[in-house]
């Protein structure tokens, strides 16, 4: 299984990364977990580009998540992809019928598969999910996923405050993709800070492979070395930045 972190930014665009966006690949099929903008630039400068993703998974419907979708159906009806599965919490079927409703000449382009999870688990593109509610300010779901063929997990936080049950839920990720949207000076809800986070993983004691700290707010550039010393003073498993382009190989725990 390959991730490939497309954008690592917020809803507050710095110029060097873009808004949510991940690639998952396995066994020939592609998944995209958020959409944000200049999420869809990223993906073309992929090997799978755009016309090769099977389905896109929505963590929630704020605009730094959901803003290239439109964007996104429109190059791959141009490439002549029609056919995409979009899934997320309850109403993203309405919220994507809505983003096409804008533009009349995009109706019935597409062949979409447009779903709302309701179930704690769910199969999406190749991969075997299970969710679970975050704390922010919309429902938003934190996701586990398992290549159906078999192999490692990778888990995303989503945006949410850090809380133990957050993170026992990604117990046995190889990867645990988390919001750690500001420094500690920062005085934020919605969203943890490397000291809220580093206590949550640490009263949670779960098994991870390694956390990558994401959806990163302008307040945290020039400041990554502090966060982690203050992320590090509660827990000591392996903690990186995600940046955009980074791409790797996901092994078992």
């Amino acid at each position: 299984m390959r991730l490939t972190f497309l954008g690592t930014g917020s809803a507050m665009p710095t110029g060097r990364r873009a808004q949510s966006g991940a690639l998952l690949e396995t066994d020939g099929s592609a998944l995209l977990v958020d959409c944000g903008s200049g999420v869809l630039d990223a993906l073309a400068r992929t090997d799978t580009g755009y016309e090769g993703v099977d389905a896109v998974l929505l963590t929630h419907h704020h605009l730094d998540h959901v803003s290239d979708i439109d964007v996104l159906l429109k190059a791959r009806w141009l490439a002549g992809e029609t056919e995409l599965a979009i899934a997320g919490p309850p109403g993203t079927a309405d919220l994507v019928t809505d983003l096409l409703a804008v533009h009349e000449y995009m109706q019935d382009r597409m062949d979409l598969r447009l779903v709302d999870i309701e179930e704690p688990a769910f199969s999406l593109a190749g991969f075997d999910g299970e969710r679970t509610e975050t704390r922010h300010s919309m429902q938003c779901f934190a996701y586990r996923l398992t290549p159906s063929a078999g192999g490692p997990t990778v888990a995303f936080s989503g945006d949410s405050e850090a809380f133990p049950e957050l993170a026992a839920f990604a117990d046995g990720a190889a990867v645990f993709v988390h919001d750690c949207s500001f420094p500690d000076d920062v005085d934020v809800s919605n969203h943890p800070t490397p000291t809220s986070l580093g206590a949550a993983l640490d009263e949670a004691d779960a098994d991870l492979g390694r956390v990558y700290l994401n959806h990163l707010y302008p307040h945290t550039e020039g400041h990554h070395e502090e966060m982690l010393a203050s992320l590090g003073e509660a827990y000591e498993g392996d903690v990186r930045f995600a940046e955009d382009g980074l791409s790797m190989t996901v092994e078992e725990v």
